[in-house]
């Protein structure tokens, strides 16, 4: 049976074929973070850092980032933590790494970057040649 008005799908044909009817896709804020640190590690002048505990080397790390998303438009704030490569232009990496997180959040997820915090936690040159004895 159908409600009064509405029209049973024929067989064979899909039911829900309307974005209302099939439901909705929600994305986890960590998902959201996970993009965001990727997608800020990809932008040339960007480092990633040795992780050291008590002097021994644990691995290395990239961006860090905390999102909030709010707003009905599936708005996202960023809050980004992140090294630099030094020589460098801090601002210029700052702008890249914004476009770049904008880009992705909408390409991947379908959300939009309403603002975006960086703090540049260190400038790091490149690693001395080896010394040859």
């Amino acid at each position: 049976m159908t409600a009064a008005g509405t029209v049973a799908p024929a067989a064979g044909e899909p039911v829900g074929t309307d974005a209302d009817e099939r439901g909705r896709t929600e994305i986890a804020p960590s998902v959201l973070r996970k993009i965001v640190e990727y997608a800020a590690d990809q932008v040339p002048g960007t480092l990633r850092t040795e992780r050291r505990v008590a002097g021994f080397d644990v691995g290395d790390a990239g961006a860090t980032a905390k999102v909030s998303v709010g707003g009905p438009a599936a708005e996202v704030d960023v809050r980004l933590e992140l090294a630099l490569r030094y020589p460098g232009s801090v601002r210029g990496v700052v702008d890249a790494v914004r476009s770049t997180v904008a880009e992705e959040l909408g390409r991947l997820a379908g959300y939009r970057l309403r603002t975006m915090a960086v703090t540049v936690t260190g400038l790091r040159g490149l690693p001395p040649p080896p010394r040859l004895r």
